[in-house]
């Protein structure tokens, strides 16, 4: 594993299986903007590239071009044309890359949908330097990056012209763990406790580049109100940005991710098209399925949903959860500081809590000691007016047991009292009636610092906190 190189384990060790490869390779690294896609290619690689060219934001095929035939300069160290056409430019790097006498040639093509530009015959470029060159020899690593989730998935990964079933890999690089974002944190210097490393990723998730942005010479509300709330703040506009750079016709995609705030527990098919006001055609699929791939939405079961219409969506990116609580409000320049500690916050830490949960599906099974047990994991949404029945978090396991988890973000030690006592009898009543009683349920509380032992705590079968979850 690369020293300068914070967790992605698994991302190494692929990287490391592609270059000892004894074929050439096509792989395609996948993710939302800022993730750390082209650092990790760039850091893991850094003597091995022999050819680094990016796509330029808003830019013709003049401008591409023109870019791509200096790198292709640099690569022959001497005067070159520029490139009439990218099957030119193509056939000028195959040309400078037979004349290099290294093992493996790593290339590196970084946002590649800004390089097709409109009848600018990129595709069909790449097509022909992969499929009759690259793909016949031994030593070639082509490696293409880029966030626009929907040129990538369409034109690449799901093409069904000549690049179809092309991809010899596929890296969906994801943001940061909660132990991950504990050990970038130490690597800058900042000496944050726990809580306060959960309450950033429930703002900003675990992406690399806005955690980069944090100074470790003000505290976290300070930190906050400095990038978002402040109008000059590096992050104030930044989810318009994000959303139109990652989706084509990025307005329907925050059409429907508005609609999902409004119910934090996922919403079906129909109630999205209801809500909306959108067809339940070919468009609404392509933004759920593009919104899943890069990780805002997830799609899950309900447990306690009828066969055929208990498949939800639930909006889980913090980012965009967090601006529509607190900075998508007319009129309204609340300051961090002025937020925490106030209903308001800890109404939205509650909630938030359980998507840190859900992101950390594998630090928990851990910490329950399931982690080689094959599971499948479930909400219970309800039908009850009062919400009583509402289950946050189902493992279904291979051994026939259920692990029913309520998650609570507490200060201190979550304390049960006796109406919550009685709700959370009737939510395993509930969950143990779905099953037929064929299962045995564990109930299981995930809080922050553990419950507090009283009267009603008995309840409780098993316990996760906050700490288990920085599992790294």
């Amino acid at each position: 594993m690369k020293e300068n190189i914070i967790g992605r384990k698994e991302e190494q060790q692929l990287l490391h299986d592609i270059y000892h490869s004894s074929k050439s390779e096509f792989v395609a690294v996948c993710g939302r903007r800022r993730v750390g896609k082209t650092f990790l290619v760039r850091e893991y690689f850094e003597n091995e590239i022999v050819f680094h060219s990016s796509g330029l934001a808003n830019s013709g095929i003049a401008e591409q071009l023109s870019v791509f035939s200096r790198e292709l300069q640099l690569l022959a160290g001497e005067p070159l044309p520029t490139a009439a056409s990218w099957m030119d430019a193509f056939f000028t790097l195959r040309s400078c890359l037979e004349k290099i006498n290294v093992p493996r040639k790593v290339i590196l093509l970084d946002e590649l949908p800004w390089m097709d530009t409109p009848r600018s015959g990129f595709v069909a470029a790449l097509e022909y330097f992969w499929n009759v060159w690259a793909s016949a020899r031994h030593d070639i690593v082509l490696i293409v990056c880029g966030s626009a989730t929907s040129w990538m998935t369409d034109k690449l990964i799901n093409s069904h012209g000549g690049l179809h079933n092309r991809l010899t890999n596929i890296i969906y690089l994801q943001p940061f763990t909660l132990g991950e974002c504990r050990a970038f944190f130490q690597s800058r210097g900042f000496h944050l406790s726990d809580y306060e490393i959960a309450e950033y990723y429930m703002i900003l998730g675990g992406t690399p580049f806005y955690l980069d942005l944090l100074r470790n010479s003000m505290s976290l509300s300070q930190n906050i109100d400095n990038l978002l709330f402040r109008s000059a703040g590096t992050l104030h506009n930044e989810f318009g940005n994000l959303y139109a750079a990652l989706f084509k016709n990025s307005s329907d995609y925050i059409t429907v991710v508005k609609a999902l705030t409004a119910r934090r527990s996922g919403m079906t098919r129909n109630e999205i098209v209801e809500a909306t006001g959108m067809h339940s055609g070919g468009a609404l699929t392509t933004i759920l399925n593009n919104l899943t791939a890069c990780g805002f939405v997830r799609e899950y079961r309900n447990f306690l949903g009828r066969r055929g219409s208990d498949r939800l969506y639930q909006l889980v990116d913090f980012f965009t959860l967090f601006y529509f609580h607190f900075m998508n409000r007319k009129g309204d320049s609340s300051q961090w500081m002025s937020i925490q500690g106030k209903p308001k916050f800890h109404a939205w830490a509650g909630l938030t809590f359980e998507l840190l949960v859900l992101h950390h599906i594998k630090q928990l099974k851990r910490a329950l000691g399931i982690s080689g047990v094959q599971t499948e994991e479930f909400a219970g949404r309800g039908g009850d007016a009062n919400g009583q029945s509402q289950v946050d978090l189902v493992i279904s396991r291979a051994d026939q047991t259920l692990n029913v988890c309520e998650m609570k973000f507490c200060v201190g030690e979550y304390e049960i009292t006796k109406t919550y006592n009685g709700n959370l009898r009737e939510k395993v009543a509930r969950i143990m009636q779905a099953t037929g009683m064929k299962k045995s349920v564990l109930l299981t509380m995930i809080t922050t610092h553990g419950v507090n032992p009283g009267t009603y705590s008995g309840i409780v079968q098993q316990q996760v906190t906050l700490d288990d979850l920085f599992a790294y």
